[in-house]
């Protein structure tokens, strides 16, 4: 074999680990951005909906004073027990849509090359397990000939929540994970 053959394998060496490399960094950083979308993502609850705060309010004070009852020995019957009568067993229904179930917003989120996705998915994932489950396999795909990772929620009110229509990501989601997303990929190249 000539010198410059055995140059050009080399070359070509050194590039194969090159791709390889950056596709593992790129992978590894997607990942731990997909995981941040997630775990930011709002799962609809009830109870912090403002046309609940009424029922919420009146029900944490039921139970409130149910408990402070116990907190008067007279209340409490010789084996400790609370008397009959004292209680009040009342409270005000939380609204709620029939067959709600949060988490449809979670599930929703699409990883997708070089175009972003269009149209939603009909899943509800309150845990994110499935989405992250399905994000990861789509991102183990990822290869040095993309051009670009998407991320993509296309519910009609996913913008609403981005910017702070949620209490429960204030500061949006996809904006927060993109100021990490730079550490992320900082840490991944460095084999973390």
């Amino acid at each position: 074999m000539s010198k410059s053959t055995n140059f050009l394998q080399s070359i070509n060496a050194f590039v194969d680990e090159t791709k390889t490399h950056s596709e593992l960094v790129v992978k590894k950083a997607c990942i731990e951005v997909l995981q941040d979308i997630i775990r930011m993502s709002p799962v609809g609850q009830p109870e912090l909906w403002a046309i609940n705060q009424t029922a919420v309010a009146y029900n944490t004070a039921v139970s409130d004073y149910n408990s402070s009852l116990r907190d008067n020995p007279d209340n409490l019957t010789r084996n400790g027990r609370l008397k009959r009568g004292l209680k009040i067993n009342d409270s005000m229904d939380i609204k709620k849509r029939a067959n709600y179930s949060g988490g449809r917003f979670r599930g929703n989120w699409q990883i997708t090359f070089d175009k972003p996705a269009t149209g939603e998915i009909n899943r509800i994932d309150p845990t994110g397990a499935d989405t992250l489950r399905e994000g990861i396999a789509q991102i183990g795909e990822f290869n040095c000939a993309v051009k670009s990772v998407y991320f993509t929620n296309n519910l009609p009110y996913s913008v609403k929540l981005e910017f702070g229509h949620s209490t429960q990501a204030p500061n949006g989601i996809v904006r927060v994970a993109a100021l990490n997303a730079q550490t992320h990929f900082e840490n991944a190249a460095k084999g973390g």
